[in-house]
């Protein structure tokens, strides 16, 4: 039996149109750090070509070895810049920093990363397979909203959910930004791709500030 955490987790799931808040478990990702625009940085396209080969490998070697099955997740990735406004009105892509993420079963552990690491090194089609880690991520409270449309249509719902949302809701925003791509841009027209936009938070109390 083959496992789809997609339509386990609730929060691979948001509407669009509508924020809502939610608290996210902890899960373990697979992931390469790196910085500028994901259009046309060397160093992103390197990292998509690494992330995917090691993910498939441990696929196999899950269902091979540990009897159990499961869909490679899809391609999820964290932002930030030292100017938010990066990402909502200005859109500089240059100026982002990201982390690519790919989600892989709890009980997969860092000694079948090693083996899955050595089976893609031997095909060579990995390049910047010393720079994978594999790492748990603990968001806790989020808000999280389905965009339809463009990657670079965006900025207004995330200005609606930093500078509204949020703040009517009594948060405030932690951590880094969160996107879940779940569609294939190659396969996908732009103007039906679906990403989950998420943003940790915090309630304003938690701040030591009046409600």
């Amino acid at each position: 039996m083959k496992s789809d955490f997609k339509r386990l987790i609730p929060s691979y799931t948001a509407k669009h149109g509508q924020f809502s808040v939610m608290t996210v478990p902890t899960m373990q990702y697979l992931m390469i750090d790196g910085h500028g625009d994901p259009n046309t940085a060397r160093s992103y396209r390197e990292a998509l070509a690494t992330l995917y080969p090691v993910a498939y490998a441990l696929k196999f070697l899950s269902k091979r070895e540990l009897g159990q099955d499961y869909t490679v997740m899809p391609l999820e990735a964290l932002w930030w810049s030292d100017d938010m406004e990066s990402f909502t009105t200005a859109r500089d892509k240059s100026r982002w920093n990201w982390t690519v993420l790919n989600m892989v079963p709890q009980w997969v552990t860092r000694d079948h990363l090693e083996t899955a690491r050595e089976t893609t090194a031997k095909k060579g089609d990995a390049p910047v397979l010393e720079e994978l880690r594999l790492e748990p991520l603990d968001e806790g409270l989020c808000v999280q909203t389905l965009h339809v449309g463009p990657y670079d249509d965006e900025g207004p719902v995330l200005e609606e959910m930093h500078n509204k949302f949020i703040p009517e809701q009594e948060l405030k925003m932690t951590g880094r930004h969160h996107e879940i791509y779940l569609s294939d841009p190659r396969r996908t027209a732009a103007e039906k791709l679906k990403t989950i936009l998420r943003q940790p938070v915090r309630s304003v109390s938690s701040f030591g500030e009046d409600r």
